[in-house]
């Protein structure tokens, strides 16, 4: 089993991150990504330029790597990625990569869902959107607990 997880400062490539888990998951017959984007409105409907996410280099690479080995452990997978950028983040650009290989597509179907259910609620990051109206700083909402909750 191969479990990774990386904390990005810049861009990233998604179709590259997937290109090299198909390739290290040549003798499985699922793999599942999700690519996460930082939007460019805000809930309220506000113009936002970018996302800023700040964090704590170790403490944030660490629940990262937390998250990707308790999915690893729960799921019949042999492989999970994770890749999060920090820093800012500009509207459009990808924020996260979250994907598991398995045997067969149920694990990681499940083993994905679970990586981002965990991911928006858990990771050490402290959320903010910049826009012409200002800043705001973002929580999750009660809907990205409600998600989590399906794992407890």
């Amino acid at each position: 089993m191969s479990v990774r997880a990386r904390l990005e400062a810049g861009p990233f490539d998604p179709s590259a991150e997937l290109a090299r888990l198909v390739e290290a998951a040549s003798n499985d017959g699922a793999v599942v990504s999700f690519v996460g984007l930082a939007r460019p409105q805000s809930k309220d409907g506000a113009n936002v330029d970018r996302l800023v996410l700040e964090h704590h280099p170790r403490l944030t690479l660490k629940s990262l790597e937390d998250i990707a080995v308790e999915a690893a452990e729960r799921f019949d997978v042999s492989q999970v990625r994770v890749v999060h950028r920090c820093g800012e983040i500009g509207a459009g650009e990808p924020i996260v990569f979250a994907a598991a290989a398995s045997a067969h597509r149920r694990a990681a179907f499940e083993a994905a869902d679970y990586l981002m259910d965990r991911l928006k609620t858990e990771a050490v990051f402290w959320k903010r959107e910049e826009g012409p109206a200002g800043a705001s700083w973002i929580e999750p909402t009660e809907a990205d607990y409600a998600d989590r909750g399906r794992w407890e």
